[in-house]
């Protein structure tokens, strides 16, 4: 059973930093890439950055120079660092576990609050 475990959201002022986890388990982390994605209130679900299991980054244009993505196969778990956050940032965070023939895996989200 696959499951992903975000953690690290909170209340943070404009300008500060904070860094999300996600926990996976059921899955051979070491050979997934894995995604974070991001979905403010009123709006779409959007895509932050991915990570492949080689190490590779992309990123939304949106995030690019601020976020940065990482993992830790010793310990199956993907981070998400963001510096120089900004109101429109805030948003919950979801770990996303991409299935190329079928769902995708998703955890349950981490709220990030960001005020002026």
């Amino acid at each position: 059973q696959v499951q992903l475990a975000e953690s690290g959201g909170g209340l943070v002022q404009a300008g500060g930093s904070l860094r999300l986890s996600c926990a996976a388990s059921g899955i051979t982390f070491s050979i997934a890439a894995m995604k974070w994605y991001r979905q403010a209130p009123g709006k779409q679900r959007e895509f932050v950055a991915r990570i492949s299991s080689g190490g590779s980054t992309n990123y939304a244009d949106s995030v690019k120079g601020r976020f940065t993505i990482s993992r830790d196969n010793a310990k199956n778990t993907v981070y998400l660092q963001m510096n120089s956050l900004k109101p429109e940032d805030t948003a919950v965070y979801y770990c996303n576990k991409p299935v190329t023939y079928g769902t995708d895996y998703w955890g349950k989200g981490t709220l990030v609050t960001v005020s002026p």
